[in-house]
């Protein structure tokens, strides 16, 4: 299965999100805020299959980490996540950068549908490459 770095700042939000993923088979490590990410990222040389960050969040921001990991780590696949209608509106001009954006509160079935959506795509530019 994958490996996916779950990037959120709300305790409760992260575990139910890093659950569901584990669910599914997947290797999942934590951060709470995008610098937290940022280091993990570092540490573990990139190594992962997809980024699934949240965009209001404090210390650094998840548009500030997309442009950060963008830079560094080209081939990774970054979904982002919201609850605020004007985050998302931020998150439009990275289209280029950004796999999509989910919008809060979402289901177990929702986010475990979007990442898979993410996974396949991630799959098919690497089969193509």
């Amino acid at each position: 299965m994958a490996r996916i770095l779950v990037t959120e700042d709300d305790d409760a939000v992260r575990m139910f999100v890093s659950r569901a993923l584990m669910m599914d088979g997947h290797d999942v490590l934590t951060a709470e805020d995008g610098e937290d990410a940022l280091d993990v990222l570092i540490r573990e040389k990139g190594e992962f299959d997809l980024l699934l960050t949240d965009i209001k969040m404090p210390i650094m921001d998840g548009i500030a980490l997309t442009h950060a990991v963008a830079a560094q780590y080209r081939d990774l696949t970054i979904l982002m996540m919201t609850g605020f209608a004007d985050q998302r509106e931020r998150a439009d001009g990275l289209a280029e950068l950004v796999y999509d954006v989910v919008t809060k509160p979402f289901s177990l079935a929702e986010i475990r549908h979007m990442v898979k959506c993410a996974l396949n795509a991630n799959n098919l530019r690497a089969a193509v490459a």
